[in-house]
C-alpha cells in the first residue's frame, strides 16, 4: 500500500512518498533547485577559465620550447663560426640518410658534430653490452658486427653494418646498449653526440624527419630479419642475405656482383640462424649450381636472377 502525505508549513511545502514503512524519497523545493543551478553555472565558468588557462599554459609552453631551440641553435652556430677545427664532411658518409635534403648551413653543423675520429682495429668493440648510450656511430671506413647475448649466455650476431651505415641506435631506447658492436676489420667512424642530434632535431624539420626515418628503417631491417627466420629455408635464408648485401654495395657505388664477406661461415650463421655446417653446404650448392663463384670471402653473384626465384 501505498502512503502520502502532505505536509504544509506556511510557504514552503514538502512531500513524502513512501512504499514502505521507513523508506522516503524527498523532492526538491524551490529554494534547493535554485542553488543547485547557481552552482552549475559558477562549475561551468569555472570550466572555461581553466580551459582558457590551459590553452595559455600549452601555447606559452611552446614559445619557450620555440625560443629555447632558437637559443640552442644560435650557440651552435657560435661555436661553429669560432672553431678552428672543420669536422669531416657529410658527402664522405656514403649512404648517410640523416643529410638528406639539408641546406648548407644545416650541412655545417653536422659536420661540426664530426670532429672527433675514432679508429678501431679488427677485433676491437667500439660498445659493449650495458654500456651508457651517448651517440650514434657514423661509419666512415669498414665493417663490424653487431653481436646480442642470450639468456643461455651464447652470443648471436643481429647485424652486419657496413660503411655509410650508422650504428648505436639499439641504445636509444633504455639509454644503454642493448648489444656489442665489433670491428670485423680496421674501422674508422665518427660519434654523434645524440644530445646535440636532439638540439639539430628541434629547429630542423627536415633534419627530424631524416632521423625519425633512420630509426624507421632500422625497425623495418629488424621485421624483415624475423620474416626471413620464422618463414624462409636454409637456402633462401642464404639468397636473401647475399642479395641485401648487393644491393647495399650497389648503393655505395661499388659492384652489386662482386664483394668480400667481412663476417665469417659461423658468423653468417649465426646471422641466419643456421649451423656452420648448413651454411658450408649451401656456399657449395649455390656454387655447383651456377649462381655464385666463391674464392676464399671474395663472392661473384653469377646468377641473381635466380636467387631471387629461390626466395620466391
Amino acid at each position: 500500500m501505498v502512503h502520502l502525505r502532505v505536509i504544509d508549513s506556511g510557504t514552503e511545502r514538502g512531500a513524502r512518498i513512501s512504499s514502505s514503512p521507513g523508506s522516503a524519497v524527498a523532492h526538491p523545493t524551490p529554494s534547493t533547485l535554485r542553488a543547485a543551478l547557481a552552482q552549475v553555472v559558477d562549475l561551468k565558468r569555472a570550466l572555461r577559465r581553466s580551459e582558457q588557462e590551459s590553452v595559455a599554459a600549452r601555447d606559452h609552453v611552446a614559445m619557450l620550447t620555440h625560443s629555447n631551440a632558437q637559443l640552442q641553435r644560435r650557440a651552435l652556430q657560435h661555436e661553429v663560426a669560432h672553431s678552428p677545427v672543420r669536422g669531416c664532411p657529410v658527402w664522405t658518409l656514403t649512404g648517410s640518410s640523416l643529410a638528406s635534403g639539408l641546406d648548407q648551413e644545416e650541412l655545417s653543423l653536422i659536420e661540426h658534430l664530426l670532429r672527433k675520429r675514432i679508429r678501431l682495429r679488427r677485433g676491437d668493440t667500439l660498445y659493449g653490452f650495458g654500456s651508457a648510450f651517448e651517440a650514434l656511430f657514423a661509419i666512415r671506413v669498414g665493417s663490424c658486427k653487431t653481436v646480442l647475448l642470450g639468456r643461455n649466455g651464447r652470443e648471436h650476431v643481429a647485424g652486419y653494418h657496413m660503411f655509410g651505415d650508422i650504428v648505436g641506435i639499439d641504445g636509444m631506447a633504455s639509454n644503454v646498449h642493448e648489444c656489442q658492436a665489433i670491428a670485423l676489420e680496421d674501422m674508422e667512424v665518427y660519434p654523434f653526440g645524440f644530445r646535440r642530434l636532439e638540439t639539430l632535431a628541434r629547429f630542423s624539420d627536415r633534419f627530424g624527419h631524416n632521423l625519425h626515418k633512420l630509426l624507421s628503417q632500422e625497425c623495418s631491417r629488424a621485421q624483415g630479419r624475423t620474416l626471413v627466420l620464422g618463414t624462409m629455408g636454409a637456402d633462401q635464408r642464404l639468397a636473401v642475405f647475399l642479395l641485401d648485401l648487393s644491393e647495399r654495395y650497389s648503393a655505395r657505388g661499388f659492384s652489386a656482383s662482386e664483394f668480400v664477406l667481412r663476417m665469417t661461415r659461423e658468423e653468417i650463421g649465426s646471422h641466419l640462424g643456421l649451423k656452420l655446417e648448413t651454411v658450408s653446404r649451401m656456399f657449395s650448392r649455390f656454387q655447383d649450381q651456377g649462381m655464385l663463384q666463391v674464392q676464399g670471402r671474395l663472392v661473384k653473384l653469377l646468377d641473381p636472377v635466380a636467387l631471387r626465384a629461390m626466395i620466391g
